[in-house]
């Protein structure tokens, strides 16, 4: 998701309305692996704009190596802090994901709920996937997950709502796609984001705005091919292995499956 700094700064109130059970999706991910790898288990994750971690911290349960990644330190202790409730160890960087070295290779890396759309340039991208492939073991998988282009492009882009409530605490995020300022030959939307919070009695308005680069299925193959080191290898319209990328009603999603070479 692009860098909506005043809704992503407040940690607590986007975890209310975000936070939800990903096991299945891991088991997606640890069976897009298995398929490509003969049946073999992956033993590590790296979850890249992993907000307060939710995949990290369900691979970690596994009792697989996890790694998670965001540029908001911020939501890297809200993470922490559910990591230690949930008595699992991941290793938490704050970092941007254009620039990543690790010490030590992982298996499997992902990119979801559109995060990779605040990487608004071609070099940005490519210097996005050679980052990646450097921290991928031999023939290790990047996943990148975002919306389906039926429901966010530059022709249409669709308002999206989210709301939770925890505690006495309520919140409601909405992207307000209906008003974005499109930029036709960048492919970026400036995008305007309001979250509400009734916190107890107090209550908070807050408006962010963002850019968003739309990515498609080809523009994905054309960077993975100028980076040289990613290959496509899948793409599914959800988190199923038997969903194909495709317009129909199931496919809310555009998950492309990339393998180093």
């Amino acid at each position: 998701m692009a860098e909506f700094n005043e809704v992503y700064q407040r940690a607590l109130y986007y975890d209310i309305v975000f936070n939800r059970d990903v096991s299945g999706e891991v088991d997606f991910i640890i069976e897009v692996y298995r398929r490509f790898h003969d049946g073999q288990m992956p033993t590590s994750l790296l979850d890249l704009a992993c907000g307060p971690g939710y995949h990290a911290r369900d691979f970690a349960r596994r009792g697989l190596r996890a790694v998670g990644l965001d540029l908001r330190q911020e939501m890297l202790v809200l993470a922490q802090e559910a990591a230690e409730r949930d008595n699992v160890h991941v290793e938490w960087i704050a970092a941007d994901m254009r620039h990543l070295k690790m010490d030590t290779p992982v298996d499997i890396a992902i990119n979801v709920f559109d995060g990779i759309d605040c990487l608004l340039t071609n070099d940005d991208l490519i210097a996005h996937l050679d980052a990646i492939a450097a921290n991928l073991t031999s023939g290790g998988l990047y996943l990148i997950d975002v919306t389906h282009p039926q429901f966010a492009t530059l022709g249409h882009y669709a308002p999206f709502h989210y709301s939770g409530s925890r505690d006495g605490v309520s919140v409601d995020i909405t992207w307000k796609g209906e008003s974005s300022q499109i930029d036709p030959l960048a492919g970026i939307a400036s995008t305007e984001v309001e979250m509400r919070i009734h916190d107890n009695g107090h209550e908070q308005r807050l408006i962010d705005v963002a850019q968003e680069r739309f990515l498609t299925a080809q523009e994905i193959t054309l960077l993975a091919r100028c980076s040289g080191k990613l290959s496509p290898v899948a793409w599914y319209g959800g988190y199923n292995l038997n969903l194909p990328f495709n317009n129909s009603p199931d496919a809310r999603q555009m998950i492309g499956i990339l393998q180093k070479m």
